[in-house]
């Protein structure tokens, strides 16, 4: 909170040693120039495009792939060398494109600043146009509508100046402000009237402030700051790949050395063994598994797109899969920030407004006239002939809407595409304040256009809102012919505006304003604002101009009649009614919410509005868990403040609605939930969650409504900015993660019978049962086209309602160790049988038995990819429609192992020759047995559960 935001701007002038009328003379400005710097964001230490390829080769698998491909080359063996590097350029150049952006969020922050800037240096009459940059502390700046604001200031004056702060505070209500301190202890910067933040825009009125911070030391110089200290941890699909190459390379090396080790013990030479020890740990380090999660990472981005998601950062695609807890800001993500009135009350009865958001389709119907009615009002809905009537002769409720829109300053057009005037049946845009545009929509269900109401009564005078008057009025000439009188409207907060009424209006005329009446008129108030409506009043009275003509006066930039005073035109007021309204939430956003709590995720709703209208929205989208006492789920900024980091993660995993909070709470309460071991996903679109969208798991900006420094500081941008299509998301993260996880069993299954196949054959004392080369092309060939088309398999039914994997969960959890070593196993035995036979069938022919083994295993490794379909059910049970690009994958795999045996430009290369029938039915009958002992366990398996299912408790 800015200490200067609740000062006097005479207080600060003298202490920034300015004058509010004259500012800085030219030589004290440039002065202060040389001392505070140039007004703009520090971008800091720019990372180069290359650095950021040279990143792409610090991951440590492919680390260990240089140094297998530098092995080979020192080896002689070229081909080995050039398929290495082959994959590794391709995985950085994936890479690089993906993340070439990430480093530009403080580029984009910096064109927020406004490119120029009207101060006053020396003339109290007039403004010097200077580039924004060379603002400084103690300048005095000019502000009109439509201006950007320079740098963080005081207000100095203000007539009817409305400020634009959705980019720092993330709420689109226009802020009144005023030259006055604000009455009470604000709790964040949405709360300071008399502040006028950098980056934000003048939308209405004009006005003077005192610069009080330039550059880095503006708030948004601050949120700045908060981007560059917030941390990108490596994501857990990171964290398990870097720990599965760890695993697979000690394994290599650690069966390496047992081939040195058996061929030493066999009397062959040292360095010979060492050589061939190598070229084994080279041959058997699974090349093609960074290349394949990369694809599949990848080929999970273009789903993405497809489902309205765009991936900015390729890890990010799996970790939403596994995210715990979702943070989500309110306005415009789970709501539609588009305010809506949805009830009107008038002594006679309460009215529904029916319709969403900005569209003038709808309509206005009685709703429970007989509720809410106060004591002494009458049933006859007639207009009182006493008092000036409605326009048009319309039904008394259409009178109270009539005077809200003309008590307006915001003006209604046709939404970007749509064609007509504003009011025809099509969506509308609101210029001005959304709480105005809702009443100026809701008019229009009425048949009340604003244009032609202000015809027939024009205004003459004005009081603006402002935060300490709680209110707005504005003065009317009655229709020409009707005598030359003015008549008032006014509204605002309810209790404010029933405290200048005298009269309530009756069917038959103003009634007076009694104590019970006020309170029968509050509690009605009460009870829309617990539904979680925002309420305002409104009231009218008629007048006599003083001098029979109208004139300008009045403070702070009002308008009134001349010779009127404010006192006079707000008082003696008669109650017309109650409007309540509401940023309706997400049609999607109530069924997403309960899809994510079934997939076990907890929604929490961040938000700077009001606690009471966060938690109505809350309970409108079932975010309060029943089970948990309501006072244990809300926190307010204040709230935040008080806790300590430890009390906050003792206490935050009850807590579903945060409020009132500032950018440095939310990146408190995303570090506080990730403390306690949590995966965060944060949803953002202002400026304001730009620090903790980067520090989450996974930042997940909005592609509509969010700016470009959180879109650049995200992982990935929701391009409708739709609640919904995170749920998609995540089915889709988890997808792709089991979808990886069908790879990875598929893959190191492969290379498990490919290492215990030359295992067996170096502790047989047989010579090598493959050359390095055709072990390459088996993983990089016979491997890589089924595991990529594992990665396109169907996801499993369940998957968007069994809780998500523990954060910490490894790579081989849920059995997936052992079923990748007993796989693995199965096919080292049949690859290595099938050889041992091979060479005594054929009088020892190495070129036939190695020709037999290579076709074994490949073939072994096909049937296996049908397998790893799914982890649940068997091969039998998964139809082929479920993944039609495993059998293109695998018919194309088949196809250039026949290459590799018959075409003979191919044979040489790889040392291979032509087999006959009798060794294919070796080939084949070694490589379906595998198959066939796995289902018959898993029958034997199933069995037994169903036998055990059907044993009767206690017997």
């Amino acid at each position: 909170m800015p200490a200067w935001a609740t000062r006097s701007a005479r207080e600060l002038a003298l202490e920034l040693d300015t004058d509010l009328l004259t500012g800085l003379s030219p030589r004290e400005a440039a002065r202060r120039l040389d001392i505070f710097g140039p007004n703009e964001m520090a971008v800091g230490r720019r990372i180069s495009p290359v650095r950021i390829l040279i990143s792409q080769f610090t991951d440590f698998m492919v680390l260990v792939l240089i140094a297998a491909a530098v092995v080979s080359y020192l080896l002689g063996e070229a081909a080995d060398t050039a398929a290495i590097l082959a994959i590794v350029l391709m995985n950085a150049a994936l890479g690089f494109t993906q993340e070439f952006r990430a480093e530009r969020a403080m580029e984009r922050l910096r064109e927020l600043a406004a490119p120029t800037a009207r101060v006053v240096r020396g003339d109290p009459g007039g403004g010097e146009i200077v580039p924004a940059r060379e603002v400084v502390p103690g300048d005095v700046v000019l502000i009109e509508a439509g201006d950007r604001i320079p740098a963080d200031m005081r207000v100095i004056e203000a007539h009817s100046l409305q400020t634009q702060e959705a980019a720092l505070t993330g709420e689109s209500t226009p802020v009144a402000k005023t030259a006055h301190p604000p009455a009470g202890e604000p709790a964040s910067v949405a709360e300071l009237p008399g502040a006028l933040f950098s980056g934000t825009e003048a939308i209405s009125g004009r006005g003077r402030g005192l610069v009080t911070a330039t550059g880095m030391e503006t708030e948004f110089g601050k949120i700045a700051g908060l981007i560059g200290e917030a941390g990108e941890g490596p994501t857990p699909l990171q964290r398990r790949m870097e720990e599965l190459g760890r695993y697979l390379v000690l394994a290599c090396l650690a069966v390496s050395g047992l081939v040195v080790w058996a061929g030493v013990l066999r009397g062959e030479p040292i360095y010979e063994m060492f050589l061939a020890g190598v070229s084994l740990a080279v041959a058997a380090i699974p090349e093609g598994l960074p290349a394949v999660v990369t694809v599949l990472l990848a080929l999970g981005v273009q789903r993405m797109i497809r489902r309205r998601v765009i991936v900015r950062k390729l890890p990010a695609v799996e970790t939403l899969g596994c995210a715990t807890v979702i943070c989500s800001d309110k306005t415009g993500t789970l709501t539609q920030n588009e305010m809506t009135v949805r009830r009107l009350w008038t002594p006679q009865g309460m009215w529904e407004v029916t319709g969403q958001g900005y569209d003038a389709r709808g309509s206005l119907r009685p709703h429970s006239p007989g509720i809410a009615r106060p004591a002494g009002a009458s049933r006859n809905p007639v207009p009182p002939p006493a008092r000036p009537g409605p326009p048009g002769g319309v039904a008394q409720v259409k009178f109270l809407l009539a005077g809200a829109v003309l008590c307006t300053n915001a003006y209604l057009t046709p939404a970007p595409g749509e064609g007509g005037r504003a009011g025809d049946g099509r969506r509308l845009a609101v210029r001005g304040d959304p709480t105005e545009g809702a009443l100026l929509v809701a008019g229009l269900k009425a048949g009340l256009r604003k244009a032609d109401l202000e015809r027939r009564f024009p205004r003459s005078g004005e009081l603006p809102f402002s935060s300490e008057r709680r209110r707005m009025t504005t003065v009317h000439d009655w229709p020409q012919g009707e005598g030359n009188r003015l008549v008032v409207f006014c509204k605002g907060a309810p209790d404010t505006v029933l405290q200048l009424c005298e009269r309530c209006a009756g069917d038959r005329g103003p009634v007076p304003l009694t104590d019970s009446l006020s309170q029968a008129v509050m509690t009605v108030n009460d009870h829309m604002a617990a539904s979680g409506l925002r309420v305002l009043a409104v009231a009218y009275r008629s007048l006599e101009p003083p001098h029979g003509h109208l004139g300008t006066g009045g403070p702070a930039g009002g308008e009134t009649p001349a010779g009127l005073d404010v006192r006079e035109v707000e008082k003696e007021l008669t109650f017309l009614g109650l409007i309540g309204m509401s940023d309706p939430p997400r049609e999607e956003a109530g069924p997403a919410v309960t899809t994510c709590r079934r997939a076990g995720i907890k929604v929490s709703m961040i938000t700077g509005d009001h606690p009471a209208t966060a938690v109505a929205v809350a309970r409108e989208l079932d975010l309060i868990d029943p089970g948990v006492p309501e006072d244990r789920q809300v926190l307010t900024g204040r709230d935040l403040d008080r806790l300590s980091e430890r009390a906050l993660a003792r206490v935050i995993h009850e807590v579903r609605v945060y409020a009132r909070v500032s950018p440095s709470h939310k990146l408190k309460i995303v570090r506080a939930l990730r403390t306690r071991g949590e995966i965060v996903a944060m949803t953002g679109d202002g400026v304001n969650d730009a620090p903790a969208v980067r520090e989450a798991d996974i930042g997940v900006a909005m592609g509509q409504t969010g700016t470009a420094v959180t879109k650049e500081a995200s992982d990935m941008v929701l391009s409708d900015d739709n609640f919904a299509s995170i749920v998609a998301a995540v089915q889709e993260g988890r997808t792709i993660y089991d979808n990886i996880r069908r790879s990875v069993r598929y893959l190191l299954a492969c290379n498990t019978g490919e290492v215990l196949t030359m295992l067996l054959g170096a502790l047989l004392r047989l010579p090598l049962p493959l050359l390095p080369l055709q072990i390459l092309w088996v993983n990089l060939v016979t491997d890589g086209l089924p595991a990529m088309a594992l990665g396109l398999q169907s996801p499993e039914a369940d998957v968007a309602e069994r809780p998500p994997r523990p954060p910490r969960e490894g790579i081989f959890a849920r059995r997936l160790g052992i079923k990748i070593l007993g796989r693995g196993l199965l096919i080292g035995l049949s690859t290595i049988a099938v050889y041992v036979t091979a060479l005594q069938a054929t009088g020892w022919d190495l070129v036939t038995a190695r020709t037999m083994a290579f076709a074994t295993l490949c073939l072994s490794q096909l049937v296996h990819a049908f397998d790893c379909r799914s982890e649940r059910r068997a091969l039998m049970d998964v139809p082929l429609s479920s993944n039609w690009w495993l059998v293109g994958g695998t018919f194309v795999s088949l196809l250039l192992l026949l290459a590799a045996i018959y075409l003979p430009g191919l044979r040489p290369f790889f040392k291979t020759t032509p087999l006959g029938l009798a060794a294919w039915a070796w080939v084949l009958a070694a490589s379906i047995w595998g198959q066939v002992l796995v289902g018959f366990r898993r029958a034997l398996l199933a069995a037994a559960l169903r036998r055990r299912a059907g044993t009767p408790v206690g017997a």
